[in-house]
């Protein structure tokens, strides 16, 4: 999730390329980063048991996450092409590619040993570094070439499948049918198509850039500031987050007591046969959690989670979860 250097030339007009950093676009780095925060934040609460909703099953968390992912690589191909204006700079691309292949063998490595279940084995910092180099020969073809190339990276995995595409080995171009057990995974199709589109983008909007405000603007308010500057560190930032958040939240364990897997899983399948048009689900959840505090309040858990209520005990956690419904 970080701009890429130099990598090829562009035919962007030379009054543009003459301008500094369009710090625009360090801002919509900064503010997809941000975005970044709020779902790992949750994901990493959901993981340690200290709220209800399992983050990485939920539709709309899912969908923010791909969001997310999506908005991070059209910068990445937005960023290529402002890199390029100046022509080629080859040590500073392959300095700029060897730090995100580091970054991205760092977290591949940390989240083997820290989750070796959900390791990260090709993610966006993966996709990002190969993402860089795939997209050179793009920076110079046509923009109607670059739209159609990024339609067919979009459209590809919904036509080619086959078992030899289901080994381990070739997960991570994306055609692969077989579950996949990973934090987080960005294959090389669809997800190549937002960088293409990133290019796209910015071949057609850049040069009518330049005659607009757009292009100089900077950040006046201390809050955009701050995103700009994430948006410049964008790469140090990713590495920091996590660490930094699951550090705060293995603190706040100590404080708070985590909901055990047993527990997670019940209120999960309760909240799933309760939701629907009578109840949203934020008030499923509320009713959910109180029928569990009142199984506990009855010495009832134990027997509710092994399924070895007597048909009157089932009864009364009926009526447990009634009351719970009706409210107080």
């Amino acid at each position: 999730m970080t701009e890429p250097a130099a990598t090829a030339s562009s035919p962007i007009p030379a009054p543009l390329a003459k301008r500094g950093r369009i710090q625009l676009v360090d801002l919509a780095r900064g503010i997809a980063l941000l975005a970044m925060f709020v779902f790992h934040f949750a994901y990493d609460l959901s993981n340690f048991g200290l709220i209800e909703t399992d983050i990485a099953f939920e539709p709309g968390w899912r969908l923010f996450a791909r969001c997310i992912a999506g908005s991070f690589l059209v910068v990445v191909g937005i960023s290529l092409v402002l890199a390029t204006r100046n022509g080629l700079n080859r040590a500073a691309f392959l300095k700029r590619l060897a730090m995100v292949i580091a970054a991205a063998a760092a977290v591949t490595l940390g989240t083997f040993f820290a989750m070796r279940d959900n390791f990260i084995f090709f993610g966006i910092l993966h996709h990002v570094a190969l993402a860089s180099v795939l997209a050179l020969p793009f920076l110079r073809l046509p923009v109607l070439l670059v739209v159609i190339a990024a339609v067919i990276a979009f459209a590809l995995p919904a036509f080619v499948a086959g078992p030899l595409l289901d080994q381990p080995w070739a997960v991570w171009i994306g055609f692969s049918r077989a579950p996949i057990q990973t934090a987080d995974f960005v294959p090389v199709f669809p997800w190549f198509g937002c960088v293409l589109s990133g290019i796209a983008l910015a071949r057609l909007v850049l040069p009518r850039l330049e005659a607009t405000a757009a292009a100089s603007w900077r950040p006046r308010t201390k809050a955009s500031r701050v995103l700009c500057w994430g948006g410049r560190h964008s790469l140090l930032v990713y590495l920091v987050h996590q660490p930094l958040f699951i550090g705060l939240i293995m603190l706040a364990t100590h404080v708070v007591t985590p909901l055990s897997p047993d527990e997670r899983a019940f209120r999960a399948e309760c909240q799933r046969s309760c939701t629907g048009p009578a109840l949203s689900g934020r008030a499923c959840g509320e009713v959910c959690a109180c029928t569990v505090d009142g199984l506990k309040r009855e010495n009832l858990w134990q027997k509710a989670l092994t399924d070895t209520l007597s048909p009157e005990e089932g009864t009364r956690m009926t009526r447990l979860a009634q009351a719970c419904l009706r409210g107080p």
